[in-house]
């Protein structure tokens, strides 16, 4: 457990009559930390985060933030959690301004206090040149920093944002996690849902949920290292080719190849210990790649979820 647990659940559950959507999941988040928290869809994160947030009350087990009980302090938990969802409801009609407004009154700020806490989110999400703006009108990254200035209004310990990138292009995502990092180096606790892979490693730990149960949490690092994902018989090779998606299909029918998929313009293998970078690129040099990048590499996060997975210890 964290050296300072903010956020704590013990065998937290949630079940909708006979189907059970999260599974006796028990893990803690330390102050200050980006919580990744990932999985397929339907696999449980959003209950999960409507259950810490006290928007759903659990079957059984318990949660805790900052050692109030989610099912039983709700109030209590309200005034130190902000929470941005999928469909964060921001006013489409009204501008940026507007909608910053409404909320602070809505979390019971006015006066100077309002307008003081507004200039600071508008400096720390950089929205000035975009407050005259009606929300329908700003691009999706625009929209989501929004968003997020409307759930921090109150200033809360603790942020849940579920998947707060979904749907918005590749530098607006970048500039999103800075403002993460920023948060996090203020000492502010992230707790977030995402699917892309880039994103969980840029998070402090990451929590995987796989139909409903907790299949793995920890330090990415420490994850990666996982006698599992890392057969003592095997190792992992990047093999960088022109016409990959042709070397694919030759490599997954050697003998000694275990898993093969595509990483951009290389392969990722696992690959017997003993199986000779001879061997690969004769096999390849027959499909006519003759020019073959060989290199070793460490397992990724996709790896290490792949893999457990794939070998049983989801279900």
């Amino acid at each position: 457990m964290p050296a300072e647990t903010i956020i704590e659940c013990e065998k937290l559950t949630k079940r909708f009559g006979h189907f059970t959507a999260v599974d006796q999941l028990s893990f803690a988040v330390g102050k200050g930390s980006i919580f990744g928290f990932l999985g397929p869809n339907g696999s449980g994160k959003s209950t999960v985060i409507r259950m810490l947030c006290g928007l759903l009350e659990p079957t059984a087990g318990h949660g805790r933030i900052a050692g109030f009980d989610v099912a039983r302090q709700t109030e209590e938990i309200k005034g130190i959690i902000g929470y941005m969802s999928q469909r964060f409801s921001l006013y489409d009609e009204l501008t940026a301004m507007e909608n910053l407004l409404f909320y602070g009154r809505l979390y019971g700020l006015k006066g100077g206090a309002l307008k003081g806490r507004i200039e600071e989110l508008i400096g720390s999400t950089h929205l000035a040149p975009y407050l005259d703006r009606r929300a329908a009108l700003l691009s999706g990254g625009w929209r989501q920093r929004l968003a997020m200035a409307c759930s921090l209004m109150h200033k809360p310990s603790v942020l849940f944002l579920d998947e707060p990138t979904a749907g918005i292009d590749p530098v607006a995502r970048r500039e999103l996690w800075d403002l993460l990092f920023e948060f996090s180096g203020q000492g502010m606790t992230l707790f977030v849902t995402t699917h892309y892979m880039d994103e969980a490693e840029r998070c402090s730990h990451v929590g995987y949920i796989y139909m409903s149960k907790l299949v793995v949490c920890g330090v990415p690092d420490d994850l990666k290292q996982l006698p599992i994902v890392n057969p003592p018989d095997a190792r992992r090779l990047d093999v960088t080719c022109d016409h990959v998606t042709v070397g694919l299909q030759t490599v997954r029918r050697l003998p000694g190849v275990r898993a093969a998929t595509v990483f951009g313009q290389s392969m990722h293998l696992l690959v017997d210990k003993d199986l000779p970078e001879e061997f690969l690129r004769a096999e390849l040099t027959k499909v006519g790649i003759s020019q073959a990048d060989i290199r070793p590499i460490a397992p990724s996060l996709e790896d290490v979820f792949v893999t457990l997975t794939n070998s049983g210890s989801a279900k």
